[in-house]
């Protein structure tokens, strides 16, 4: 194997497991935010909020993985 595919290897690993975490953080923030809206339809407004926040910071750390990737990749 060449530097070339190791690198490539490497990239897709990192990425590809570094977006697990926050694709299942996402969606659990998501669906406990509906279950709680559901609950209370009163309180969607101070939910709604804080549940973008948690889906931002969680899609964060995607993007970290995404960055290593393209670190690993391209040096």
């Amino acid at each position: 194997m060449d530097i070339e595919s190791a690198k490539t290897l490497g990239m897709a690993i990192v990425v590809g497991l570094g977006v697990i975490g926050p694709g299942i953080g996402i969606g659990i923030v998501a669906g406990k935010a509906l279950e709680a809206m559901g609950r209370n339809p009163e309180a969607a407004g101070k939910i709604t909020p804080w549940m973008f926040v948690g889906i931002a910071f969680s899609e964060a750390l995607a993007i970290f993985a995404l960055v290593i990737g393209f670190i690993i990749k391209f040096t």
